[in-house]
């Protein structure tokens, strides 16, 4: 075995440090923990020796070769990648491996001469977006059940084999279908004395790992890829944003009704701590919730804490037996807000301001008025809790804060209002009611044979020399002629299509523009209580705590408006049909 002539190091990688030749080439040094699978993951390779430039192949005269005639280092011929994926940043899953020769050589623009040093170069996102889709809550749950297997994943339909006495498979389990931990790493083939490919002992160990998700960027307008909003790290000041891209951030208010039970909010956490929130330089954070401030009359009347995605995190010890949440997570996190959630759960929780020092879960449950009938909005922020310092505990808000408004409009009971689901384009579940102008119906169409016509001539009669025959003896109801039931043009099978629409309320620009996405998302569910979703709630009222499932539905409207300068607001009329085909027998 033999080694590398000269030195490799990372050139191009996702995620970068400014110390590095990648320092003054993009804003905030490429520092991004968090990135879009859909958009380019490049991984490059930079062998140096002192001697070559990409102009010049690699030689097997070039080989160092030891007293013994024997290679000990040879010049690179390709650079072997290979990629893994995690969910947990301990079990890595290798997704591919490529083997990369050196780049086309770059050229000075004004002599031709060509770079020094050869570099390889590879994507790896479409590698990368083939293991994310989606991972949605299910409705009226307040988080998932664990951030490793999300919820309910698209993808390959699990086979959810019952093994043993279980009632529950412990095998055929996807993992979360919404975020991946990235690592790369690099070995090389060289060329040895006699000409032979052989494989380097050296290698390069991983680049920085990263976190891609299921989100896309338009060119046009979006800056995620270049800052680091969407990932809530351990900075003092930061306003963290969630994975979606609704309005109602800061200013705007989102319409959310009382009998909601699916309105959720998805985040990724990167790391737990929070620089100097306990005070004395302490950053060791005993909790994290989502804030929830209820308004009357533009003054909060009640805080309250909903906190059922922290059981996901991991904790950590300090001394003694005092848990914390360890800082670094690298997960995707999700907590239902909605207003019937709120009200019913009885997962509603208060700071627990009597300890000095915090024992992990800190919170105590809460038993006050929540969303009352009269309160006219409320908001929701990601706050994290300090671990040290006098009661009552520093209460950090890390997150913006997202409006929500009470609407009380009655709901129009003969047709029902529509509820949507979808993923968005920051990888998160979006969802929206519309309301107006419920139409359904069918779209038909049928596969038409030929069949061969019955005999009209013969028409068995009901007497026998005279004599009328005992009824019983015919055996059967289609015997000798006039069977004209059948034949001729028969109807071989049936397609059907359930076709629905309905309307949005009138939209400003900001609410369309965002409302866009769903008709943009390749995975769409309306909510329906259905006979099975019933069983469901019956079977195991933990796993599925509401009657109503998500039914996926295809979008099919070809154009929509989503600026009108002259009108001012803008209406959708929503179009879509059941992704489940309409069932009907076979002839």
């Amino acid at each position: 075995m033999a080694g590398i002539n000269g030195s490799v190091d990372w050139g191009i990688v996702p995620l970068d440090w400014h110390s590095s030749n990648l320092g003054t080439m993009a804003w905030n040094y490429y520092a991004n923990y968090l990135k879009s699978a859909n958009d380019q993951l490049r991984y490059q390779v930079i062998w140096t020796n002192g001697t070559l430039n990409e102009g010049v192949e690699p030689s097997a005269g070039n080989a160092v070769v030891n007293v013994s005639g024997v290679t000990t280092a040879g010049d690179v011929v390709s650079a072997i990648f290979t990629v893994k994926t995690s969910v947990d940043g301990s079990n890595w899953d290798t997704i591919g491996v490529i083997k990369k020769s050196r780049d086309i050589a770059n050229r000075k623009y004004n002599d031709g001469t060509p770079a020094a040093n050869h570099r390889f170069t590879i994507d790896i996102s479409q590698l990368v977006s083939d293991q994310l889709s989606y991972s949605l809550c299910p409705i009226n749950k307040g988080t998932w059940q664990s951030n490793l297997y999300g919820g309910m994943n698209g993808g390959a339909v699990m086979q959810d084999n019952v093994i043993g006495a279980s009632p529950v498979s412990n095998y055929n389990v996807s993992d979360n279908g919404t975020f991946r931990r990235i690592k790369v790493t690099a070995n090389f083939d060289i060329i040895n004395a006699d000409g032979e490919i052989e494989t380097a002992t050296n290698s390069l160990g991983s680049s920085p790992n990263i976190t891609a998700i299921n989100s896309v960027n338009q060119f046009e307008k979006d800056s995620t890829y270049y800052n680091t909003s969407f990932n809530i790290r351990d900075s003092s000041t930061r306003k963290y944003q969630c994975l979606t891209r609704s309005p109602n951030i800061n200013s705007s208010f989102k319409q959310v009704r009382i009998d909601e039970q699916a309105e959720f909010l998805q985040f990724y956490v990167d790391k737990a701590a929070s620089v100097d929130i306990g005070g004395s330089g302490n950053n060791e954070v005993a909790s994290m919730a989502l804030m929830i401030e209820t308004v009357e009359n533009n003054s909060v009347v009640d805080t309250f804490y909903l906190r059922d995605f922290e059981d996901n995190l991991i904790t950590s010890l300090t001394s003694g037996t005092i848990k914390y949440l360890s800082n670094e997570q690298n997960s995707m996190c999700v907590q239902n807000i909605s207003p019937s959630y709120i009200n019913n759960s009885g997962n509603v929780w208060l700071p627990n301001d009597s300890r000095l020092i915090a024992d992990f879960p800190y919170w105590t449950s809460y038993s006050g008025d929540k969303i009352l009938s009269t309160t006219e909005w409320y908001r929701v922020s990601v706050v994290k809790v300090s671990l040290f310092g006098a009661a009552p505990q520093s209460v950090r808000r890390v997150g913006e804060y997202y409006f929500y408004d009470i609407d009380r409009e009655n709901e129009n009971i003969p047709y029902g209002f529509v509820r949507f689901h979808w993923l968005n384009s920051m990888g998160g579940i979006d969802s929206y009611t519309a309301k107006r102008d419920v139409v359904e119906g069918l779209t038909i169409s049928r596969d038409v044979v030929e069949r061969k016509s019955g005999d009209r001539t013969w028409y068995q009669d009901n007497s026998n020399a005279g004599t009328t025959l005992d009824p019983s003896v015919y055996i059967s109801d289609t015997m000798r002629g006039g069977d004209i039931y059948k034949g001729g043009r028969e109807v071989s099978g049936v397609n059907a299509d359930r076709v629905q629409s309905v309307y949005t309320e009138p939209l400003n620009k900001s609410v369309a523009k965002w409302l866009e996405e769903m008709l943009l998302s390749p995975n769409v569910w309306i909510e329906q209580d259905t006979d099975a979703t019933e069983k469901g709630n019956l079977s195991n009222p933990y796993l599925r705590p509401s009657t109503k499932g998500y039914i996926p539905v295809i979008i099919t409207n070809s154009d929509a408006e989503t600026v009108n300068q002259s009108n001012g607001l803008v209406k959708f009329n929503i179009e879509y049909t059941l992704a489940h085909k309409v069932q009907t027998q076979r002839n």
